[in-house]
């Protein structure tokens, strides 16, 4: 028997299975085709053998790093959730996907990774506490930067001069996006019917965790909210497919979930990864301090009594299942 593919993506949180868009629309889309997939839920993109996530490890075609690539890959292997779609409901799938990018995205970018209350309080928070230490000093820093190089590029030089601009103008844009989603879903249990496509799935992913972050500066959030089908939708997708994939499993569940597709939670290198995290991020962090003048090496013994000296206290987290 072959040997499954493997799934590399953030760990779950906020009663979410992951709390990355596109490592949930990657997992949302394998539950949907019932691809065999070894998910490794991890919580450093170093522990990822392309050091991104999601990443898709395979036998014939190496590792994929994309989330829309994997779903192809994913697609070619015969797992695809379009396969019954017609001509007219696979240009909707990729009018919305666009409508969403374009419309929804960046505005959903700004309010985790820029809006500063909820950068600091909800978003930096969450992954400072997850990610092991001593990762967690400077890696929700780099990627703070990166989604802003990243909203420079969809938007622009201006994207940051007028607030008040930015929210009167690309929050509507983004409220209108979800008021139109409503209308397109209306009362069905998925876009096109009863059986879940990639549209499903990319939807979800850009849905959920707005639904289920607790931000303390919610606009979009609040109009979400509003939006009853849109709730109860990404509530549905979450108890049949992800029943217990939002947090702890319950005591008696299984770890792996045979019914879909295969997937696990272990990670067979887990502990040597830990151990390769800390050396580096200890190495990296010793770097800069010396570079910076934090630390100094003082030669001599005299005189130096009032001074305390520096440790680095070691803390070794686990990987959430």
């Amino acid at each position: 028997m072959a040997a499954p593919m493997e799934l590399f993506c953030w760990a779950g949180g906020w009663g979410l299975p992951s709390v990355d868009p596109d490592c949930l629309a990657v997992l949302t889309y394998a539950r949907f085709t019932g691809a065999p997939l070894k998910v490794h839920r991890v919580t450093s993109p170093w522990r990822s053998p392309s050091g991104r996530l999601p990443a898709l490890k395979t036998r014939d075609e190496g590792t994929i790093s994309k989330m829309q690539q994997i779903i192809t890959h994913l697609r070619k292997q015969k797992y695809n959730a379009d396969y019954d779609l017609s001509a007219t409901q696979g240009a909707d799938t990729l009018a919305f996907v666009s409508l969403l990018e374009e419309k929804l995205l960046p505005v959903l970018i700004h309010t985790f990774w820029v809006d500063t209350k909820n950068y600091v309080e909800h978003t930096r928070k969450w992954y400072t506490e997850t990610i092991p230490f001593p990762l967690n000093f400077f890696l929700p820093n780099c990627m703070h930067k990166q989604h802003l190089e990243r909203l420079q590029l969809m938007w622009g030089d201006s994207y940051m001069e007028d607030e008040e601009k930015l929210e009167k103008e690309l929050y509507q844009d983004a409220r209108e996006c979800l008021t139109l989603l409503s209308q397109r879903l209306g009362s069905q249990k998925f876009f096109f019917g009863d059986s879940p496509a990639s549209l499903d799935a990319f939807v979800f992913s850009r849905l959920a965790p707005l639904l289920k972050a607790k931000l303390p500066n919610g606009k979009l959030q609040q109009h979400l909210k509003s939006l009853q089908n849109l709730c109860n939708y990404c509530t549905s997708i979450l108890s049949l497919y992800f029943p217990w994939d939002g947090g702890e499993p319950p005591a008696s569940a299984p770890r792996a979930a045979g019914a879909d597709g295969g997937e696990t939670e272990e990670d067979p290198h887990k502990r040597r990864n830990q151990l390769l995290s800390v050396l580096v991020g200890l190495v990296a962090m010793l770097g800069y301090a010396f570079l910076s003048g934090i630390v100094s090496i003082q030669r001599g013994g005299t005189g130096l009594a009032g001074r305390q000296p520096i440790t680095l206290e070691e803390e070794e987290e686990e990987e959430e299942d």
